[in-house]
């Protein structure tokens, strides 16, 4: 199907870095206060967020798509009423860092929309531009890819599988962090980011509707943990490019292990399960 009506749709939204969102954000990760409020990397990941009201959210917890104007994604008929939406990978370029207080705007403009035929079924994959500025000046350019796929069938396996006998091998890494992400602060992502996705926060239907082995952990959410794993390292807002991708999902209240080292074009970062199944790819320059 063309999706030519699409490409080049702009949506234009407005924030206000508010110093209790900002602390907000620290107590979600155990951060101490930033120096004059200068925030770490990631902090975009909380402004402008979709604001759809509830009677507009779909059965996912995704603002519901159709075929109007008014609709910013389109609908993909093609995998039914129910396809599962997923944040596959981000290209990230910081500029400037975003201080409490802080007056934002974000443009997001669809850059594109493929359809593919995968191993699983057929993908739809929407390539999506923002630049938000902070005060009137930019702060960061991200281009971020969704995939839409069928519904899960009732009998699919979970995913991903059980931890299998593997180990992960901490020792081919400069900087090793482990984390077990819980429900809480799954609930305080969600918050920060008004993300109402249910499979972060409602077990039955993560597992029973789209086949999930448990609560998933958000993209976005490791990728936050990746830029802090690498400023405690490297300090703060000390990176210029940082780019992630989802590889499989990372289940709540299971070991995540998130790694760095140096590579020839900057830095390598992952995050990967106890058994040494990754998670997350992810690369950094300064």
């Amino acid at each position: 199907m063309s999706f030519d009506d699409w490409i080049g749709r702009e949506q234009v939204t407005h924030d206000t870095l508010t110093p209790g969102h900002a602390a907000q954000w620290c107590a979600t990760f155990d951060l101490k206060a930033p120096t004059r409020w200068i925030m770490p990397q990631g902090i975009h990941l909380a402004l402008c967020t979709p604001d759809a009201p509830t009677a507009a959210l779909g059965e996912d917890g995704h603002p519901a798509r159709d075929d109007s104007p008014d609709s910013f994604l389109p609908a993909f008929p093609q995998f039914g009423p129910g396809p599962r939406r997923m944040w596959a990978s981000s290209d990230i370029r910081f500029f400037a860092p975003i201080a409490a207080g802080a007056v934002v705007k974000r443009t997001s403009r669809i850059a594109s929309i493929s359809e593919k035929e995968g191993g699983s079924g057929k993908l739809a994959f929407v390539n999506v531009e923002h630049e938000t500025l902070a005060n009137g000046t930019i702060s960061v350019r991200e281009t971020q890819t969704l995939v839409y796929r069928d519904a899960a069938g009732s009998d699919a396996p979970l995913s991903p599988p059980q931890p299998g006998d593997g180990t992960f091998d901490a020792g081919a890494w400069d900087v090793t962090r482990t984390i077990t992400p819980d429900p809480r602060l799954l609930f305080r992502y969600s918050a920060l980011t008004f993300n109402t996705h249910r499979i972060h926060y409602d077990a039955p239907y993560a597992q029973s509707v789209e086949r999930y082995r448990g609560l998933v952990v958000h993209g976005p959410l490791t990728a936050s943990l990746l830029l802090q794993l690498a400023a405690s390292e490297l300090g703060d807002n000390a990176l210029r490019k940082f780019a992630f991708r989802g590889v499989s999902p990372a289940i709540a209240g299971e070991e995540l292990n998130l790694v760095m080292r140096k590579s020839k074009d900057g830095f390598e970062l992952g995050a990967f399960a106890s058994d040494g199944r990754q998670v997350t790819k992810a690369s950094a320059s300064l």
